[in-house]
C-alpha cells in the first residue's frame, strides 16, 4: 500500500531539503490516487450502510444483508 512519505527522525536538514521535492511529488501522487478510492468507499458505505455488516462471515450473508437493507430503504421511500 502506498502512503505519503513522512520525515525520518534524526535526518539532517540538508538531507531533508534534498529529498523535499521528491517527497512532495510522491505524496501528492499518492493522495491523488487515494482520494477517489476513499470517496468511492464512503459512497458505498452511505448507500448500503455496510458498516453494520462487519459481523457477516460469508458472501451469502453479506448479500442477504445488503438485499435486506435495500428493501428497507425502498419501503421507507
Amino acid at each position: 500500500m502506498l502512503t505519503p512519505i513522512k520525515d525520518i527522525k534524526g535526518q539532517s536538514e540538508l538531507e531533508k531539503q534534498r529529498n523535499k521535492a521528491y517527497n512532495d511529488l510522491f505524496s501528492k501522487a499518492v493522495s491523488s490516487v487515494r482520494q477517489p478510492i476513499e470517496s468511492l468507499f464512503n459512497w458505498i458505505i452511505e448507500k448500503t450502510n455496510i458498516q453494520k455488516a462487519s459481523k457477516v462471515r460469508s458472501t451469502n450473508g453479506l448479500l442477504t444483508f445488503v438485499c435486506v437493507e435495500e428493501l428497507q430503504q425502498l419501503s421507507f421511500t
